[in-house]
């Protein structure tokens, strides 16, 4: 079946099971032609199909990272929760910008989750090398802010964000990394929630 005619099952499908079934199959062509239709799709409320766009979008990779920046729904936090957490996959820094900006200070805890947990997987050497100290202190920031969210979802996800951000400048920014070690040995600490406090165990077990 061409792209073209999987693009028109989804566009057509009538219930939830069927959409989720063209989704699936599109995402399997493997196709640049279906970066539009899914980005749509993460706009629809049937969750099951939202992940599989996602994650036929972070299959896509590089391709999928302007389409998605360009469509970023500013009303609609679960299209923009589900399009974060396609960019956060994927890693490009092009969207540091987005993902920076939504970590820390999204109104849905859904995005901001997304976004902390994306800004611990951005391949920096896809940015000029005199770019990034400045980049990586931009994300130290705020991924500091979002290991002291309200929410505990949000906290667990920062310290995700943290281990990726000091696995990446562990041996570039000695300062920072060891800034990032005792943040997380603080969080083991004081966090009043065990599932972040396990997280933060275990992040520091994995930078050790």
């Amino acid at each position: 079946m061409t792209v073209q005619l999987l693009i028109k099952a989804v566009e057509q499908a009538d219930s939830a099971p069927s959409l989720l079934k063209a989704v699936i199959s599109l995402v399997q062509a493997h196709s640049v032609e279906a970066i539009p239709t899914l980005i749509r799709v993460l706009g629809y409320n049937n969750p099951g199909a939202a992940v599989a766009a996602v994650d036929g979008l972070t299959q896509l990779g590089e391709p999928a990272v302007i389409p998605l920046l360009e469509q970023l729904d500013g009303y609609n936090y679960g299209a923009r929760a589900w399009a974060v957490r396609a960019l956060s996959n994927i890693g490009d820094p092009r969207a540091l910008e987005v993902l920076l900006e939504s970590a820390g200070s999204d109104f849905a805890l859904s995005v901001r989750r997304a976004a902390a947990r994306g800004l611990g997987n951005i391949q920096w050497e896809k940015l000029p090398t005199e770019n990034i100290p400045d980049a990586q202190f931009q994300t130290l920031i705020i991924l500091q802010k979002t290991s002291e969210d309200l929410e505990w979802i949000v906290r667990y996800s920062g310290i995700v964000g943290l281990q990726g951000l000091a696995t990446a400048m562990g041996n570039t920014q000695p300062e920072w990394f060891n800034q990032i070690k005792k943040q997380l040995e603080k969080i083991a600490q004081d966090d009043e929630m065990i599932a972040v406090k396990a997280r933060a165990k275990w992040a520091i077990q994995k930078l050790e």
